[in-house]
């Protein structure tokens, strides 16, 4: 699994692939120089329950991380996982 980060003008996703095949997404909007939103969470059904969408949030995670920004959470499933998970919410808003 390939998992990476796509920004373009004021918006970007993490994609994810298996051998080349696009099989989940996750986009956000850039609010600002230090501030990012999740907006929506996408995975392909037949990888549903494997973990896609945890690595993607992972990913972008790890980008506000190095950029020093914030994350707003407003797609349900990003906003329900700041809410589980205590090792990524010093990036959340």
């Amino acid at each position: 699994m390939e998992i990476q980060v796509i920004e373009y003008e004021s918006k970007g996703m993490a994609v994810a692939q298996d051998t080349g095949k696009g099989v989940g997404s996750m986009t956000f909007s850039i609010a600002g120089p230090e501030l990012i939103i999740i907006d929506h969470t996408d995975v392909d059904p037949k990888y549903s329950g494997k973990g896609i969408g945890k690595q993607l949030l992972y990913k972008i995670v790890g980008m506000a991380r190095e950029k020093s920004i914030k994350i707003i959470p407003l797609c349900p499933f990003a906003s329900a996982m700041f809410r589980k998970i205590d090792e990524i919410k010093d990036v959340l808003k």
